[in-house]
C-alpha cells in the first residue's frame, strides 16, 4: 500500500508542468513590448516633417557624420519591415533611408542648416536670448513648451518657406525654358518655311520665265500691227 502510494502522481503536478515558467512569460512580455516600441517608431517616423532629415533621425543638428550613420543603423534595424508587422515599416524605412543620404550630402546638410540656423536666431531674439545661446542655456532648459520642441516648430516654417521659394524657382526655370523651347521651334517652323517657299519658288521659275517671254512676244506683235495700220 506504501508502493502504490509512492508510485501515485502528486495532486496537480501535471497542471503544474504545463504552466508557463517565469522566465517564458518574462520573454514573452519583452517580445511583445519590443513589437510595440517598433510600431510606435514607425509612426514617428511617418509623422515626422519630411523636410528636416535631423527630426526623421530623432538627433541633433550638432550629431557628427559618424553619429548619423551610427543612429540611422539602429533605427533602421529596428524598424525594418522583416522585423515588425507594421503595414507602412517599409515607407518608413525608406523615408530614414532619404534622411540619412540628405545629411550624408554635404551641401544639403549646409543648406539644411543654413535654414535651421536662421529658424534658431530668430527663435532666440524673440526669447529676449543672444544669438549665441546653446542648447544648455538655463533659460532654455526651462521653456514650456520645451525649447526642442519650439526649435523644431521655427524650423517647421522656415523649412517650408525655403521649399515654397524653390519650388516657384523651378517653377520659373521650367516657364521660361518652355519659352525658349517655343521661341526657338518657331524660329525652325519660320526657317522651314523660308526654305519651303525658296523651293517653290525655284520650282516655278520656268514658268515664270515663259509667261515672260509670251508677255513680251505678244507686246512685240501689238506694236508691229500698230505700224502697220499707221503705214
Amino acid at each position: 500500500m506504501s508502493a502504490a502510494s509512492s508510485s501515485a502522481p502528486k495532486a496537480g503536478s501535471s497542471s503544474q508542468a504545463n504552466e508557463p515558467k517565469a522566465d517564458d512569460i518574462e520573454r514573452l512580455l519583452s517580445r511583445e513590448a519590443t513589437a510595440f516600441q517598433r510600431e510606435i517608431e514607425v509612426e514617428r517616423i511617418l509623422k515626422a516633417f519630411k523636410l528636416n532629415p535631423y527630426e526623421m533621425l530623432d538627433i541633433s543638428e550638432e550629431a557628427t557624420p559618424e553619429e548619423i550613420k551610427k543612429k540611422y543603423r539602429q533605427l533602421s534595424l529596428f524598424i525594418h519591415p522583416d522585423k515588425t508587422s507594421h503595414p507602412r515599416a517599409p515607407e518608413a524605412f525608406d523615408l530614414l533611408k532619404k534622411a540619412e543620404s540628405e545629411l550624408s550630402d554635404k551641401t544639403k546638410r549646409e543648406e539644411l542648416d543654413a535654414v535651421i540656423n536662421q529658424a534658431r536666431a530668430v527663435l532666440l531674439k524673440t526669447l529676449g536670448l543672444p544669438t549665441t545661446a546653446g542648447d544648455d542655456d538655463p533659460k532654455l532648459k526651462s521653456l514650456t513648451p520645451p525649447w526642442r520642441q519650439q526649435l523644431l516648430a521655427k524650423s517647421k516654417e522656415f523649412l517650408i518657406d525655403e521649399e515654397v521659394r524653390r519650388r516657384k524657382a523651378v517653377k520659373m526655370n521650367l516657364a521660361n525654358e518652355g519659352l525658349e523651347a517655343r521661341k526657338k521651334e518657331e524660329e525652325v517652323n519660320a526657317k522651314k518655311r523660308k526654305a519651303e517657299d525658296d523651293a517653290r519658288w525655284e520650282e516655278n521659275r520656268e514658268e515664270r520665265v515663259g509667261s515672260w517671254r509670251n508677255f513680251t512676244a505678244g507686246s512685240k506683235k501689238k506694236k508691229k500691227s500698230k505700224v502697220a495700220v499707221l503705214g
